[in-house]
């Protein structure tokens, strides 16, 4: 249908017209293809710039036309001549005849090339003063323990943080800088207000995940009697690895590394799953809810699905952003 239309225009309209458009297009889609070493965009490209150049090549010929009649033309008109002697012997001399309108073919090839040579000027800046692409995929926001009911525990427990505030204090813009993969947005973000396992839910213990392409990282407060040093030594009996105790904001801490556990889950006719297996390598630093180490701790754990880690600076950079949020344990 476009080209049954652009065929009805004129040939001084649709000429200009197609070349603007051809050359605004090659033009583009050949630095793209240089910016972005793209063979193929490089062979569109050629194809536009290509069939520019003949359409120009036509608006040549076509020029030169008007300017040089064809001879036959000008033959024909001696014949008409030499028919009619007697008019011109005894009438006065007929003035040349004048040229037929040229319907302004220069107007219109000028309106057309500026209008759309505007078009591609569009298209050419759009890009760099349009805002981005709504596709472009965005950070995952906390989700999950905002309307969640606190448990009993959370009430008894002096100052406890919530779950929605520990992931908003995880997920902060500069997470994955921290973690070495600065162009990587969160996938997810969630937060839950759990109380501790074996405790009959005594032991508040928020906890929130942020999860990115290459790591996951867990942040958690226990809310116990349990004070670093007395945790360290029950690491000592438990399967953690490379423990490794200091200080962090001032406060006791500990590095350990654990094994994760991976199991998979078979969603088909049996529903049944694989059995539970030794997952990836965690490593997780400890840091006391108080200077004075009076009990109870936050938790940050950073695992990948390939095992890899990153350097220890990072639990600890992590944290100062973390522990900095969470009020410390009052005197009891």
């Amino acid at each position: 249908m476009l080209g049954f239309l652009i065929r009805l225009l004129p040939f001084w309209v649709r000429e200009p017209l197609l070349i603007a458009v051809g050359s605004v297009l090659g033009v583009r889609i050949m630095y793209l293809a240089v910016h972005d070493h793209d063979r193929v965009a490089a062979v569109l490209g050629v194809v536009f710039l290509v069939f520019t150049a003949v359409r120009i090549h036509a608006v040549v010929r076509a020029l030169r036309a008007r300017r040089n009649p064809s001879p036959a033309a000008s033959a024909d008109g001696a014949a008409v001549d030499a028919v009619a002697p007697a008019q011109v012997a005894t009438g006065p001399r007929p003035a040349p005849d004048t040229p037929e309108k040229d319907h302004n073919a220069w107007g219109q090839a000028v309106a057309a090339v500026a209008v759309f040579g505007a078009l591609g000027a569009a298209l050419w800046v759009a890009p760099h003063v349009m805002p981005s692409d709504v596709s472009t995929p965005q950070p995952a926001s906390c989700s999950g323990g905002a309307h969640e009911e606190l448990p009993k525990v959370y009430k008894q427990t002096p100052q406890p943080v919530t779950g929605e505030e520990l992931c908003k204090a995880l997920n902060q813009p500069d997470l994955a800088t921290l973690l070495g993969t600065p162009g990587e947005t969160a996938t997810t973000a969630s937060a839950t207000n759990n109380t501790a396992p074996l405790t009959d839910g005594k032991v508040a213990q928020p906890e929130a995940e942020v999860a990115f392409d290459t790591y996951s990282v867990t942040v958690s407060a226990t809310y116990n009697e349990l004070s670093i040093d007395q945790y360290v030594k029950l690491m000592k009996f438990g399967d953690e690895q490379d423990i490794k105790t200091l200080a962090a904001l001032g406060r006791p801490a500990v590095l350990s590394s654990a094994h994760t556990m991976k199991f998979e889950i078979n969603l088909g006719s049996g529903g049944s799953g694989g059995p539970v297996e030794q997952g990836p390598l965690a490593r997780t630093l400890s840091v006391a809810l108080d200077r004075n180490d009076r009990g109870g701790y936050c938790e940050i754990t950073v695992w990948s699905k390939s095992g890899a880690l990153p350097d220890d600076g990072v639990l600890l950079d992590i944290a100062g952003q973390v522990i900095a949020r969470i009020p410390e344990r009052p005197v009891r």
